[in-house]
């Protein structure tokens, strides 16, 4: 985990992601996703951190999916310190973010309240 890395501005975790090498997140300039990413481009323009702190309930770009939308979520209830923590320790326990790709073990979820739910314990 590159904890440093943070939380990227659609609430998905910069510090786990597989892209980590070439990518030092979404506020560092280098991001990959730059030129297209609605969630970053919006949320500068809102002069927001991230679309956790929007208070809007989007579905723009990446947050048309489960994963980033309660990750969003979890940040909005919990903080991105609580967030880094629980991936921190998830991740120690086994928890892979990304397994095959840029799916892991916080992919399989059809709703939000599960997914926060797994983040807290590292359990389904």
């Amino acid at each position: 985990m590159k904890r440093e890395l943070g939380i990227a501005r659609c609430g998905l975790a910069c510090c786990l992601c597989m892209e980590n090498e070439r990518c030092h997140g979404c506020n560092s300039g280098e991001c990959l996703d730059r030129d297209w990413c609605e969630n970053r481009r919006c949320s500068i323009e809102k002069n927001y951190a991230g679309c956790y702190e929007c208070a809007a309930d989007c579905a723009k770009g990446l947050l048309r999916k489960i994963k980033p939308r309660g990750f969003r979520l979890f940040v909005k209830r919990y903080g991105t310190e609580k967030l880094l923590d629980c991936l921190e320790r998830n991740e120690r326990e086994g928890v892979v973010y990304h397994r095959i790709g840029l799916v892991g073990d916080y992919d399989d979820f059809t709703d939000e309240e599960a997914l926060i739910d797994f983040i807290l314990t590292g359990k389904r």
